[in-house]
This record gives structure tokens, C-alpha cells and sequence, in this order.
């Protein structure tokens, strides 16, 4: 699942964004109010982490925007104010959640999960079914045909972003961004490390590698 953390605090932003890529989330990170309304605005992201107060316009009229274009995205919001008023303030512009800054970042995270069960059980089950893959990306589980194959959070990671785009060619730099710090700087061959390794588990001939471009999952 991706998610858009919209934060000023740039070394808050940094922490959390690792913090929730070690927990197997695809992590975006912008630093004012209008980048995170065009990002949020197109439609990619399963949650979006939001802070009030932001250079370029706040968090409540960013959320407000949102809504009344009806994008219906989780929102949790954050905020370094206190008190009752600010808080109906962020849930009557839309927000599903609020938390106030200092937070403990396992309560976060607590917070992230339950807005994205409570989506999910709203919906559809969001499970991708390529060949005899099928991936559910709500339950975080793997089956190839009737056995489920259990991978890392890493591994997960990585799949995700190609079963999402079945068919098409998926970049190396494209994963990295998704899957990785969105700042990273090792090495990018890193990326074929974990689609060897995915190869090794689901099969050599699930995943093709189209050289120069990047990677495609075709059905088997």
C-alpha cells in the first residue's frame, strides 16, 4: 500500500517515512500544502498522513479541497496544536483521524493500520490475480495456485508495485522510489536483488526483465 506523509518538519518526515517502509508501506513524502494536494489529488495513495500547519496552504484547507473534489482517501492528521476545537476543526473539514504532536510513533502506526483495515473492509478485497499468482494487498498474502508463499515485507513491497501494473513495464528507478527511502542513495542494483529472490520463490519465468526499461509480471 502507498502512502503520502505531507510534513514541513523534514527530519519528521524522513523518520516517519522509514520508519513506515520497514513496516512493508510504499512512502511518498512532500514538504508543503499545495505538492501534497496535487499528489494527493491523483488518485495513487491508500492513506495520506497530513500536517496542519504547512507552508502554501494548511492542512484543513487541503483536506477540505480534497473532499469536495470527492476523493475519498483516508486522512490522518497531525498537528503540534491541542485542544478540542482544533480537533473537530480537522474531523469537520474530512479527516478521518487526528493525532497531536508529540505522538508516540507506534500509536501512529496503530492509527495507519486501522484506517486502512476500516477502508478495506468498506470495499472490495483489493486482490490481483495474474496466471496462477494472487496477490492480496489488503491481507498482505501471496498464493501461487493453492500454496501461499510468504515473503518479506521487502519482498512484498516489490511484487506490489508490479502486479499493480501487470502487463506494463515497471522501471527500475520507479521501484526504488516506491519501495526504497525516497531520498536513497545505495546501490540501485539493489532492485535485482529482491526480483532474483521473488524469481526464486514464484518462479524464474513470472517476472521478465525487459532490458534497458525495467521489469514486467506476465501471467504463467
Amino acid at each position: 500500500m502507498r502512502l503520502l506523509i505531507v510534513e514541513d518538519e523534514k527530519r519528521l518526515a524522513l523518520s516517519l517515512a522509514k520508519g513506515l517502509m520497514a513496516e512493508g508501506f510504499a512512502v511518498d513524502v512532500v514538504h508543503d500544502g499545495i505538492d501534497g494536494l496535487h499528489r494527493a489529488s491523483e488518485g495513487r495513495y491508500d492513506l495520506v498522513i497530513l500536517d496542519i500547519m504547512l507552508p502554501g496552504m494548511n492542512g484543513y484547507r487541503v483536506c477540505a479541497t480534497l473532499r469536495a473534489a470527492g476523493h475519498d482517501v483516508p486522512i490522518l492528521m497531525l498537528t503540534a496544536k491541542d485542544g478540542e476545537y482544533d480537533e473537530a476543526e480537522g474531523l469537520d473539514t474530512g479527516a478521518d483521524d487526528y493525532l497531536t504532536k508529540p505522538f508516540s510513533y507506534v500509536v501512529l502506526v496503530a492509527r495507519v493500520k486501522a484506517l486502512l483495515r476500516r477502508r478495506g473492509s468498506a470495499g472490495a478485497s483489493p486482490v490481483h490475480v495474474v496466471g496462477k499468482l494472487k496477490v492480496d494487498t489488503a491481507a498482505r498474502r501471496v498464493f501461487l495456485g493453492e500454496d501461499e508463499t510468504v515473503l518479506t515485507a521487502k519482498e512484498f513491497a516489490v511484487l506490489e508495485q508490479l502486479v499493480v501494473r501487470a502487463g506494463d513495464v515497471v522501471s527500475k528507478a520507479d521501484i526504488l522510489e516506491h519501495v526504497w527511502d525516497f531520498a536513497y542513495e545505495g546501490d540501485p542494483n539493489i532492485v535485482e536483488v529482491y526480483v532474483s529472490t521473488l524469481r526464486r520463490k514464484l518462479g524464474a519465468g513470472l517476472i521478465k526483465t525487459v532490458r534497458g526499461a525495467g521489469y514486467r509480471l506476465e501471467a504463467r
